[in-house]
C-alpha cells in the first residue's frame, strides 16, 4: 500500500526496509475462522493462509519486541489480551512487549469478517488461532537461527524468555541478536500450539499495557492529534433527520475572532476556526434556513402507536415450531403483554472527531474507527483518490460501543468531505450534543408477546411479534445478515431462545423511517433479553414455581446456560441468603456471541426509585486469555446496560431529538454503583465473546426483582418513569 506517493515508499517495502534497520522481525497470517457473525465475506471459508513475513511482530536488537494489534482499543484491552496470545507461542519476556495499531491493509483483515473491523465482541475469537501460530512460527524461526548458529539439532533448542537455549551446552542468545537471521529462514507451514495446561501466560491476570500512558497522558486519542495549520471544523447540521440546507447567513458569525471561513457542505454548514471555542461560538450565531423534509413530521408518540399496531399483526416469519395459535386457544393459564424500549444512544465519553489532512495525491486520517476498512475505502471516493493514496491512522478511542463501526462512514466520509472544501489540514469535532442528537441510535422496539403454561405450569405456547427498524438494510451487510426479508440483528435473542416451548413463533415488522440507526452494544439482544426474561419470569410467577428452578427444567439440552445459572445462584445464594428488608433477587439469563451470562440483581426501591446494590454474573466464555479483562468487561457491560435500564431514551418531538447531554442523558453516577460480583467457569472450550454479553442480563434481573417488592411488572424502558410508590 502506498502513502503519499509523490515521496513516501510503499508500505510493503517501508515494513521491510524497517525490519531490516532495526534489526527486526515481522511475520504475520491470516487463517478465517467460523462461527458466531463471523459469515461469509471476503476470506472467509478459503484455505488457511500463510502470508510472508509483514505484519504482526517487530524484535527489536534491544530484544523490545513491538506487537502490531489489528483491534481498535476502545477500553476493552484487546492491546493487551491480543498480544498475549502471541507472546504465550513466541516464549517472549512480557515486559518487553510493546504495542502499535495496525494501518489499513489486507493482512490485517479480521479472520471471520473478511474486512478491518472491531465489533461483534469477536476479538480474541477471531485471533485465538491466528495470534498463537504468528507467535509459534516467530518461535521456531528463532530456535532455527539459533541451532544453525551453534551448529546443534534444533530440538536440543528451545525458547524461554525472550531467550534460546541450548541446554546442552550451557549457552543461549537472546531474541533481538537472532531476529536477523531468523527474518531470512523460510515460514514453516505448519506449527504445534501448546496445550492450555502448557500455558505460562494465557489464564493468568495480567495489567493492561495501556493503562500506563492513558494515565501519564502520553495515549493518543482522536482529540489529541495537532497537526501544522490545522483548523478545528464544527458542522451544523440539519435538526432534523433527511433534512437540507436551504439558506444561511454567516454575517455574524464571521465576526467571531479565530474564525478562518464558513462553508456549506454535504452534511451541513462547517465553521472552521483556530481552536474549538471559536467554532462553536460562531456556529451558534449560524442563521439557517432548513428544508426539514418529511422527518419533520416524526414523534416518538406517533412512532409508538404505528409500532403498536403492527405489533398486532403477524409479521415475517423469523421462528415456527409447532402451532403457537391453536395451543394458545387450548391452554389452562395464559398471559400476553406489550413491552417498548426507547432509541439509545452510545453515549461515549469521546465525542466523535476526526482529523484529516487532505492533498492532491494524498489523504492521511486520524481517528478512533472501529471500521478501517470500509472507512478507508468511503474515504478514498469521497476524496477522489486511489486507496493506496489514503492512509487511516486508528488511534485510542474514548468508547465505541458500535458507534464507531458505522456501515455507512459517516463521520469519515463528512470529514473527507469538509477537508475538500476547505483546503487545509481540518479537525472535525463533534459537541457532546452533536454526539447526543446525531442520530445512528439503537433502534426502538415494540413487542408483543402471547404465552401459555399447562397443567404442569411448563409453557405450552409463545407467540412473539417485533418492531422495529433494521440496522443493516441499505448498508453493505444487509446481503449476508438479512434473509427472506428478517435482518437477524433484530430477532437475535428471541428467535434463538433455549427454553424447551412446544409451540413458539417469533415474527418481524422492519418499519422504516428517516431516523438513522446501527449496532448498540449488544445489538438485538439489548432489547429481546428484556422481553424473553422477563416474561419467563412472569410464566413461573404464573406457575408458581422458583424462577432459577422454573427455567433449569427448561434448559435440559442447554448445559451452558444451565451452567451458569446454578453457578449465579449458588453464589448468590438464592432461597438460602437473607437480604436486607426491602431488598430482593431479580434473575436472568441469556446467551449473545457464543458466551453465556446469568446474572442476579439485590434490588431495593427507595422512595419510587429503583436502587441496585449488588450483581452477582456468571459468566461461560470458553477458555479465558486475561481473567481480570473478563470481569472489567462484565462490570462494564452491567454499568452501561443498567444506565440504559434506569434512565436511558432518545425521544423525538416535531422531528427534533429532545435530549441533548449527560444532563438529560444521564448514565450511572458513582455514588449509583452497585456491587458486582463476577464468576468465571473454567472451560477449555474456544473463547467467545466478552464485551457485550454482560449487557442483556441486567434489565430483565433488574425487572423481575422490582416485581418481587411492588407486584408491578415493568414492560417498558426507561424504569424511572414507572411509578412504583
Amino acid at each position: 500500500m502506498k502513502a503519499h506517493t509523490s515521496h513516501m515508499p510503499s508500505r510493503r517495502k517501508f515494513l521491510k526496509d524497517s525490519a531490516v534497520l532495526m534489526g527486526g522481525l515481522v511475520i504475520g497470517f491470516y487463517l478465517p475462522i467460523k462461527g458466531g457473525r463471523a459469515l461469509a465475506a471476503e476470506g472467509a471459508g478459503a484455505p488457511a493462509q500463510v502470508y510472508p513475513p509483514n505484519a504482526f511482530i517487530r524484535i527489536a536488537p534491544d530484544d523490545t519486541i513491538t506487537i502490531v494489534v489489528n483491534k481498535s482499543e476502545m477500553g476493552q484491552g484487546v492491546y493487551t489480551s491480543l498480544p498475549m496470545l502471541i507472546a504465550e507461542e513466541l516464549e517472549a519476556d512480557w515486559t518487553r512487549i510493546r504495542v502499535e495499531s495496525a494501518p489499513v491493509a489486507k493482512v490485517y483483515n479480521h479472520t471471520g469478517f473478511g474486512m478491518q473491523l472491531t465489533g461483534g465482541s469477536s476479538s480474541v475469537p477471531s485471533s485465538w488461532d491466528q495470534l498463537r501460530r504468528v507467535g509459534a512460527s516467530a518461535r521456531i524461526l528463532l530456535v532455527r537461527a539459533a541451532a544453525a548458529q551453534w551448529g546443534v539439532p534444533e530440538a536440543e533448542c528451545h525458547a524461554e524468555n525472550s531467550r534460546v537455549v541450548h541446554a546442552r551446552s550451557g549457552q543461549s542468545l537472546n531474541f533481538g541478536v537472532l531476529a536477523d537471521a531468523a527474518n531470512k529462514l523460510t515460514l514453516p507451514q505448519d506449527v504445534t500450539l501448546k496445550s492450555p495446561g502448557d500455558f505460562k501466560l494465557i489464564g493468568k491476570p495480567v495489567k493492561r499495557l495501556d493503562t500506563p500512558e492513558k494515565i501519564n497522558g502520553r495515549a493518543q486519542f482522536g482529540l489529541d492529534v495537532y497537526l501544522p495549520e490545522m483548523l478545528t471544523v464544527l458542522v451544523a447540521r440539519s435538526p432534523v433527520f433527511g433534512g437540507k440546507v436551504r439558506r444561511f447567513d454567516a454575517t455574524e458569525a464571521r465576526k467571531v475572532p479565530g474564525v478562518q471561513g464558513v462553508y456549506e457542505v454535504p452534511t451541513g454548514v462547517a465553521v472552521a476556526a483556530s481552536g474549538f471555542w471559536p467554532a462553536k461560538t460562531a456556529r451558534e450565531l449560524l442563521e439557517i434556513e432548513w428544508d426539514e423534509g418529511p422527518g419533520a413530521t416524526l414523534s416518538t408518540a406517533n412512532m409508538r402507536e404505528q409500532y403498536q399496531e403492527l405489533a398486532r399483526k403477524p409479521g415475517l416469519t423469523a421462528r415456527k415450531d409447532g402451532d403457537a395459535g391453536s395451543a394458545l386457544k387450548g391452554a389452562r393459564k395464559s398471559v400476553s403483554a406489550e413491552y417498548e424500549v426507547p432509541y439509545l444512544a452510545h453515549a461515549t465519553m469521546e465525542p466523535l472527531n476526526v482529523v484529516v489532512d487532505l492533498k492532491p495525491d494524498h489523504c492521511a486520517i486520524w481517528t478512533g474507527t472501529q471500521s478501517q476498512t470500509l472507512d478507508h475505502a468511503m474515504a478514498a471516493k469521497t476524496a477522489g483518490l486511489q486507496p493506496e493514496q489514503v492512509e487511516i491512522h486508528t488511534t485510542y478511542l474514548g468508547g465505541g460501543f458500535g458507534r464507531r463501526a458505522n456501515p455507512r462512514s459517516d463521520f469519515v466520509i463528512e470529514a473527507v468531505q469538509v477537508a475538500k472544501v476547505i483546503g487545509k489540514p481540518i479537525k472535525v469535532v463533534w459537541s457532546r450534543e452533536d454526539d447526543t442528537r446525531g442520530g445512528y441510535y439503537r433502534p426502538m422496539w415494540v413487542d408483543h408477546i402471547e404465552t401459555a403454561i399447562g397443567n404442569d405450569g411448563k409453557p405450552v405456547a409463545w407467540k412473539h411479534t417485533i418492531v422495529g427498524q433494521s440496522i443493516v438494510a441499505d448498508t453493505p451487510f444487509e446481503s449476508f445478515l438479512t434473509k427472506d426479508g428478517i435482518d437477524a440483528t433484530s430477532v437475535e435473542g428471541a428467535a434463538t431462545m433455549p427454553y424447551a416451548i412446544p409451540n413458539l413463533e417469533v415474527g418481524l415488522h422492519s418499519p422504516k423511517n428517516p431516523v438513522t440507526v446501527q449496532w448498540w452494544r449488544s445489538v438485538g439482544h439489548s432489547h429481546t433479553a428484556f422481553v424473553v426474561e422477563t416474561m419467563m419470569d412472569e410464566l413461573a410467577h404464573l406457575a408458581g414455581q422458583d424462577e432459577v428452578h422454573y427455567r433449569l427444567a427448561l434448559l435440559d439440552k442447554f448445559p451452558r446456560h444451565a451452567g451458569v445459572l446454578k453457578l449465579a445462584a449458588e453464589k448468590a445464594g438464592w432461597g438460602k441468603k437473607t437480604l436486607p428488608a426491602g431488598h430482593a433477587y431479580g434473575v436472568a439469563v441469556h446467551q449473545s456471541f457464543d458466551s453465556y451470562v446469568a446474572e442476579i440483581a439485590e434490588v431495593s426501591v427507595e422512595n419510587g426509585k429503583i436502587r441496585v446494590h449488588r450483581v452477582v454474573c456468571a459468566v461461560d466464555c470458553g477458555m479465558v486469555v486475561n481473567p481480570d479483562g473478563v470481569r472489567q468487561q462484565i462490570e462494564s457491560a452491567v454499568v452501561y446496560g443498567l444506565s440504559a435500564a434506569l434512565r436511558g431514551e432518545i425521544t423525538l418531538e416535531k422531528g427534533r431529538v429532545v435530549q441533548s447531554n449527560f444532563h438529560d442523558y444521564t448514565p450511572l453516577r458513582f455514588s449509583e454503583m452497585p456491587q458486582i460480583d463476577v464468576h468465571i467457569v473454567a472451560s477449555e472450550a474456544p473463547p467467545t465473546g466478552i464485551g457485550e454479553p454482560g449487557t442483556p442480563p441486567i434489565a430483565p434481573a433488574v425487572a423481575n426483582a422490582v416485581f418481587k417488592l411492588t407486584g408491578k411488572r415493568l414492560r417498558s424502558m426507561p424504569f424511572d418513569h414507572a411509578t412504583l410508590v
